[in-house]
């Protein structure tokens, strides 16, 4: 599983990938988490606003940061 937090590297950007990275050391995860700030890979995934989170390329959430449960949700 790869999860990939798109945002130009903003505080709200590493919030969330605080969160997502949290969460899955709380459920010992083996997913891959990367993070994205080039504009055009970006809009070349779809992503309309910042930050944004995708699990295997699906966008999940867009324009804000993702609460903990959310997380959880997705990997479940």
């Amino acid at each position: 599983m790869v999860i990939t937090v798109y945002g130009p590297g903003c505080a709200r950007c590493h919030e969330t990938e605080r969160v997502v990275r949290n969460v899955l050391a709380e459920l010992q995860s083996d997913a891959d988490l990367q993070t994205v700030s080039d504009y055009q890979a970006m809009a070349a995934a779809g992503v309309l606003a910042t930050p944004a989170v995708a699990i295997d390329g699906v966008i999940k959430l867009s324009g804000r940061i993702p609460k903990r449960d959310e997380v959880k949700a997705w990997l479940a």
